[in-house]
């Protein structure tokens, strides 16, 4: 241990803080000042002799330490601060290399606890005060940083935490610049697209999206706030295969405490599994599509052609009268026409298109065309027909053939949900871009376990032999052939409202 030099005579034991303290003489303004100065700075002091013995102490060492003045000066190192501590970081002997050398120690830590007092840490520095050349006194300053490295502490495992969240989400999490450049790449982002984070940190987020949806994502960089309302684009990520992924992007931006934008969080969810599942349940739904219409197909054609083949036996047998031959083959005649209709319908329903090419049509006049085939029928049924059709030309792109077996679908399914009578309310008008057709009856209704099915092929809420439960399947292909769309609004034992939405065109 270096030898500490040895006390100068006439040395005194102040606290620090008392600037008005003395002993056998009067302090000059300056000590007062420097004394006061002392006693002011949040770090704890003690004025250290060369023998290693206590000068003067601050009252927020004494405070820190639970200790009197009186229990403090005149004490050595060691007797005011534990031992083991003392030992433990050599205090001492650094305190008679810094008397020694001249040269100051800083940034040492020390963990101190005084009794009945949670444990401290401190920052501890030991500066020499020279005179004439000699070192005459230390301070040893310590500062409390206790508090300080908890919240460093409890900021580490925030950060550890939220890493931690990061890393385990199964979403692809990415962090870039304002202008688009990758800070941070999560294990998600790794596992779907093949690439370490080491690869694509310091390249552009939409440099790693497949070429066609590149210029999109650039352009969108350019305007973060634009970026933000973005609702959850599907661009496609590059894999290490050279393949493309199919993800769902949601779009933040980070922004500093002055509402500054620092950045942008990306959050992708990959989709191909979403995909897949998409495309089992279109082909369960396209093969129980198909068995409900294979099913309606024999249904109903079998029918008729149990007719015509009993029919045709009769005639086989021979010895018939002229009328029984006449009615046998008119049976055959009308199971053929039935059949044919109801393929003519299927063909219809599967290419609609197939009617010709479109043209303006003026609405007004096709329903009231249409709604003239079907006045005579209506009148023997005693069905009061009402109509709202607006004075106003409404022009619509189509094909007029179509649209007008659509509208009188519609017709006939509502006048034979009116069997003993009712009315029959038919309404054209125009509403924004759109012609709204409704007809509405005030029959039966259609009951609401059945309202989900009713534009399926072959499905009818009427008995056999009353309907093919095409019309309405039919009435739905044309809608959609014309961009359109159908309503239906119903109660069972009320009546029913169709109404078709189609987009209108300028005259």
């Amino acid at each position: 241990m270096a030898k500490a030099k040895p006390e100068r005579e006439g040395r005194r034991r102040v606290d620090i803080d008392d600037a008005s303290e003395q002993t056998g003489e009067m302090l000059s303004p300056h000590e007062k000042r420097y004394r006061m100065l002392l006693a002011t700075i949040p770090s704890s002091v003690l004025l250290i002799g060369p023998r290693l013995e206590i000068l003067a102490a601050n009252k927020n060492f004494l405070k820190k330490a639970r200790k009197s003045k009186e229990e403090t000066l005149g004490k050595k190192l060691n007797d005011i601060l534990p031992p083991g501590i003392v030992e433990r970081i050599n205090l001492e002997e650094q305190a008679c290399r810094v008397f020694a050398t001249g040269e100051p120690l800083h940034g040492e830590q020390m963990r101190y606890r005084a009794p009945r007092v949670p444990l401290s840490i401190y920052y501890y520095s030991i500066v020499p005060l020279t005179w004439d050349g000699d070192v005459q006194e230390a301070l040893l300053l310590m500062d409390d940083v206790t508090e300080r490295i908890r919240l460093s502490e409890e900021i580490r495992n925030v950060e550890r935490h939220l890493a931690s969240v990061v890393e385990s989400a199964t979403d692809i999490i990415v962090s870039t610049s304002p202008d688009g450049k990758v800070l941070s790449w999560n294990r998600a982002a790794e596992r779907v697209s093949g690439y370490a984070a080491e690869a694509v940190e310091g390249r552009f987020f939409f440099d790693l999206l497949i070429p066609e949806s590149r210029q999109t994502a650039k352009k969108a960089f350019k305007d973060i706030n634009a970026l933000e309302t973005l609702t959850q684009p599907e661009w496609r990520l590059v894999s290490k295969g050279g393949g493309g992924i199919d993800v769902s992007w949601v779009f933040s931006a980070m922004k500093d405490d002055s509402r500054n934008i620092v950045g942008v969080v990306a959050v992708g969810r990959d989709l191909t599994e979403r995909r897949e599942l998409e495309a089992e349940v279109l082909r369960s739904q396209k093969l129980a599509a198909l068995g409900v219409m294979a099913g309606g197909i024999a249904h109903e054609i079998r029918n008729p052609l149990a007719v015509c083949n009993s029919a045709a036996g009769f005639l086989m047998e021979g010895d018939l009268s002229p009328e029984f031959m006449r009615e046998c083959a008119q049976r055959i005649q009308k199971g053929v026409q039935r059949a044919s209709f109801i393929i003519e319908n299927l063909l219809r329903l599967a290419r609609p298109s197939g009617e010709g090419k479109t043209e303006r049509i003026e609405l007004q006049s096709l329903l009231e065309n249409a709604l003239a085939v079907v006045a005579n029928e209506a009148k023997l049924q005693k069905v009061r027909v009402k109509k709202e059709i607006s004075s106003q030309s409404i022009w619509v792109q189509g094909n007029e053939n179509l649209i007008q077996q659509m509208f009188l679908n519609f017709v006939f399914n509502a006048l034979k949900a009116m069997p003993d009578g009712g009315e029959l309310a038919v309404s054209v008008r125009k509403d924004g871009g759109y012609a709204l057709i409704s007809v509405a009856d005030t029959g039966c209704g259609i009951p609401a376990g059945s309202l989900d099915n009713i534009f399926d092929p072959f499905y009818t809420t009427r008995s056999v032999g009353e309907g093919t439960g095409l019309g309405l399947s039919l009435a739905y292909s044309i809608a959609k052939q014309h961009s359109g769309h159908i309503e239906v609004d119903s109660t069972e034992g009320k009546g029913t409202t169709f109404t078709v939405r189609l987009p209108v065109c300028t005259e």
